[in-house]
């Protein structure tokens, strides 16, 4: 059946892959699920084609050449705006903290409490998609990798012009799963080795060593890692689990599972219609999944196919990207609003 199926799927996109719809069980009830994660239920979802790997910096540069685009973490912040995200009576920070940038992990000395992510955060100015770690870096050479320092704004934007969008967080764990039901990470249950051994590369760009101040970096990467440098799972995607945190297209709740859980699968489920994070009350946040090059398992196994977070979506992160999906009804149109977005216009 399958090879007669695969005939039957119409070609999508340049580098995107075909992940077939069906139903499974998104979530988890694994004893060390977190409470976001619970409780597992069961989606339909469509098939729809998917980027084979998360979108590059070469990738992103088209896009910025051909439509002058100019990301959030390149423009000052509007404080109208940010106040907005902020506890009421908030005072405002000094214009010399008002300054375009973005966020970029910054390694302690030594060991440091995990309660406390500032240990290793910084707001960088100056840093921005082509400026990863911050003024003096660049992503010259680096035309393979996942851009970074992309909010959900920006993801949104290269979508559209792309003639796609972005996952929905139940597209985003069918694909992840690769064909596969149940299974902890993209590539089944083995957890990944707690130690590589020489000439050993890994299963995914994972955070090796003592987080989050001494990277062994056992498997060649400290940061980021060039896209499709991991095996691929079932459906022949990469970077599902690792490497950069990936934007999906809803909007994070923490109770989300547990509001919609019922003995009835849901049909292409779409996420809540807005935000609620009780820690983070003022802040409305986007899903993101898929965990990063930070993920280690004594502070953040969010490598995990279940696992999942939210994210300002106005702000740009060191390991924050994305990948991009369309689905077979808006194929046409999509190729068609890219055809005319590439043409001069006329005079």
């Amino acid at each position: 059946m399958g090879a007669a199926f695969w005939r039957h799927v119409p070609a999508g996109p340049p580098g995107t892959v075909w992940i077939p719809g069906g139903e499974f069980t998104m979530g988890s009830s694994e004893l060390d699920a977190l409470a976001t994660e619970r409780p597992a239920h069961r989606v339909r979802v469509s098939g729809f084609w998917m980027d084979a790997h998360e979108v590059t910096n070469a990738e992103f540069a088209r896009f910025v050449a051909a439509t002058g685009y100019v990301t959030t973490a390149q423009k000052k912040p509007d404080w109208e705006e940010m106040k907005k995200q902020v506890p009421p009576g908030t005072p405002r920070p000094d214009d010399s903290a008002l300054v375009a940038g973005a966020l970029v992990f910054t390694p302690p000395s030594g060991p440091v409490p995990l309660d406390d992510i500032g240990q290793w955060w910084r707001y960088v100015p100056g840093a921005d998609w082509r400026h990863p770690e911050g003024p003096g870096s660049s992503i010259d050479g680096r035309d393979d990798y996942p851009v970074v320092n992309v909010c959900w704004d920006d993801a949104c934007a290269y979508a559209r012009w792309a003639g796609k969008r972005l996952p929905t967080e139940a597209e985003w764990e069918l694909a992840a799963r690769g064909g596969l039901e149940g299974n902890r990470f993209a590539w089944g249950d083995q957890a990944p080795p707690a130690r590589l051994a020489p000439g050993q590369h890994g299963l995914a760009n994972i955070w090796q060593g003592e987080f989050p101040h001494r990277n062994t970096q056992e498997d060649g990467y400290t940061l980021a890692a060039p896209v499709m440098s991991y095996p691929p799972n079932g459906y022949g995607l990469y970077d599902m689990a690792g490497n950069v945190w990936e934007w999906c297209a809803d909007w994070y709740r923490v109770d989300e599972y547990r509001r919609r859980a019922s003995d009835v699968a849901l049909e292409n489920p779409l996420g809540p219609t807005e935000s609620f994070d009780p820690l983070d009350p003022y802040a409305p946040k986007r899903v993101i999944r898929g965990g990063s090059f930070l993920c280690h398992i004594t502070y953040c196994e969010s490598y995990r196919t279940a696992a999942r977070r939210g994210g300002s979506p106005d702000t740009g992160s060191c390991h924050t990207g994305f990948r991009c999906v369309v689905s077979p009804s808006d194929i046409r149109p999509a190729l068609e609003s890219k055809s005319a977005l590439d043409r001069p216009a006329s005079r």
